[in-house]
C-alpha cells in the first residue's frame, strides 16, 4: 500500500476519490484485477493483454498509480486540498488550482 494519497473531487458530480501515490504494492500482487477493481478498464484490459510477457508485473507496479491519477484528472477530477496537489505537482503532473 503506498503511504501517500491524494485527494481527488469529480468538478461536476462532486464525487470524491482517494488515489495512492507511488509504489502500487497491490499491482504487484494482483495485476490487472486493480485496475479492473478502480473501474479502469483501459489499463486493466493491456495488463491482462500482456501477462503472457509477464510485464505487469516489472513495470506496472512503478508507474500504476500515476497513471490511474493522470486518467482521473483527465475525466474531470481536481485536487481537493493543497497537500493534494503539492503531492500530484511532485510527480510532475501539472494540476491547476481547484
Amino acid at each position: 500500500m503506498a503511504a501517500a494519497k491524494v485527494s481527488l473531487r469529480h468538478s461536476k458530480s462532486g464525487e470524491v476519490k482517494e488515489a495512492p501515490v507511488g509504489f502500487s504494492w497491490t499491482t504487484l500482487c494482483l495485476g490487472f484485477i486493480v485496475a479492473f477493481y478502480r473501474n479502469d478498464r483501459n489499463w486493466s484490459f493491456l495488463q491482462f493483454l500482456l501477462i503472457p510477457t509477464v510485464l505487469p508485473w516489472f513495470i506496472f507496479p512503478f508507474i500504476y498509480n500515476k497513471l490511474y491519477i493522470r486518467s482521473l484528472l483527465s475525466a474531470g477530477y481536481i485536487a481537493l486540498d493543497e497537500e493534494s496537489r503539492t503531492l500530484i505537482a511532485g510527480m510532475g503532473i501539472n494540476v491547476s488550482p481547484g
